[in-house]
Parts: C-alpha cells; structure tokens; sequence
C-alpha cells in the first residue's frame, strides 16, 4: 500500500515550491497582497511580486483594482470535471497529431468555461516559424475561435446570462458588445467553422470547428493556429475539410468511451 506520507523529492526546486504554494493559497483562502504572500512564503516582497507576477501571466490568477490577487480562470472551478477533461484530452491528441503531420501548423482542443476558453491540449508543428503551444492558457471566448464555436450552440438566453452585465461590474471593458457578438455567432453557426484574425493575438490567424458528442452537443473545438504571414484565404476550404476530419474521428472514439 502506497505511503499516506508526503515526502518531499530529492532535490527541490524553491521557486517551483514557491509559486505552487502561493497558487494553493489562493484558490483554497480567496484573495492575498504581495505582503500576504511574502509572508506566507518567508521570501522577500520582491520575490513574492515575480511569483504573483508570473501567475498572473498563466491565468493562475488575476489581480484587481485594490491590488488583490485572488485565483485565475486556470485554478476556477470547471463546468467539467478534471476526469472529463484528462479523457478527452487523452482521446484528442493522436487526433491533433494527425492534423499537424497533414497541415504542418500548430493544432489545439479548446473548452469553454463560463466567459473564458481553455486549451487543454496543443501539439507544435516543426516549422520554424510557428504558433508555439497554448497549452494550459485562459482567453476571453469570444476572442477564440473555439470559444466563438462553443457559444455559437447557446440560447439567446444562454448567451445573455454568460454576458450578464451584473458580471463585469469590476471589469466592464472587459465584456464584448453582445448584440455584435450574437450576430456574428449567427453567421458563425451558419458556416460550421470559426476564422480568427489577430483576434486573440497580433500576427496571429485560426481557424476551428466544433467537436460534438454522441449526443450532438458541442464539448470542444478542434482548431489550427498559424502565423498570419502564412495564411492564404484561399487554403480556407482545405483547412476546414481536414479539421472536420480530424473533428469527426475524434468524436467516434468519444463516442466508444460513452
């Protein structure tokens, strides 16, 4: 029988401990200062600035207007559950490895949280000049091209609640012109796929389609991201055909798990 005991490695790394800890602290305790956490942690403010810092930048956490850091979309509880997430995950990367080795650009599986996107999956293509992995990061939804997929299969009602002004009262820049936003989820719906233009990052072009489940229900998006120097409107169609392949093999293997 395993060792109910924790016992630490070998060789530790401070930093690493530093910043789990100070992760673990503000999903479990709410929000914490710099000066908190540096005491927390026994390390210099200094110190306790980089490592919030840093999970800032990971969506591990977010800080407002007080100057409070408090837990990020990463470490938020999720619509799904982490066995949901580690299956699909599992399932999904021979699929975007398929993808890559056919179009040689970088591909990701995406969920939708809430207001938020996640890439829980990212496999790099080899070209050097490429869209590196996203793996593990947070963006608005509607700035994704999964994340415009995802909210295409809400209601007008559904839609609205996630965009619920009473949400953004901290952050009201923050939150999209729905009327705008629900008229490109129609156009969206219509076509079947999502294009992303430097949307979500400068230099950046997407382009996805939904991953459904065997009850038709939209679970995540299958997407390809490549530099925008690169993209040629002209491959559109090409792309979508493959990663609708890709979308389709995919979901009969979800469909065996079920």
């Amino acid at each position: 029988m395993d060792n109910p005991l924790k016992t630490p490695p070998p060789y530790p790394i401070a930093s690493v401990d530093h910043a789990l800890r100070a992760a673990a602290i503000l999903q479990l305790e709410g929000g914490a200062t710099v000066s908190q956490i540096a005491e927390r942690l026994g390390v210099a403010r200094s110190t306790a600035h980089r490592i919030l810092a840093m999970l800032v930048y990971r969506d591990f956490a977010v800080r407002d207007e007080d100057r409070v850091y408090r837990a990020g979309p990463v470490l938020e509880l999720a619509a799904h559950s982490q066995s949901q997430i580690s299956r699909l995950r599992a399932t999904a990367l021979p699929h975007l490895q398929r993808v890559v080795d056919l179009l040689d650009e970088t591909a990701n599986l995406i969920v939708r949280t809430g207001d938020t996107a996640r890439f829980i999956a990212s496999v790099e293509c080899r070209q050097a000049l490429r869209v590196g992995s996203r793996e593990g990061m947070v963006f608005p939804a509607h700035r994704t091209t999964a994340g415009l997929l995802l909210l295409a299969e809400l209601t007008d009602e559904e839609l609205a609640e996630v965009y619920d002004p009473g949400r953004y009262r901290d952050r009201a820049a923050e939150r999209p012109d729905v009327d705008r936003l629900r008229a490109d989820l129609v156009k969206l719906r219509r076509n079947g796929f999502a294009v992303n233009r430097e949307r979500s990052e400068r230099g950046l072009v997407a382009v996805g389609v939904p991953v459904r489940d065997p009850q038709g229900t939209a679970v995540a998006g299958l997407s390809v991201s490549l530099p925008s120097v690169r993209y040629d409107p002209h491959r559109l169609q090409s792309l979508v055909a493959t990663l609708n392949a890709g979308a389709r093999a995919l979901e009969k293997d979800l469909a065996l798990q079920a």
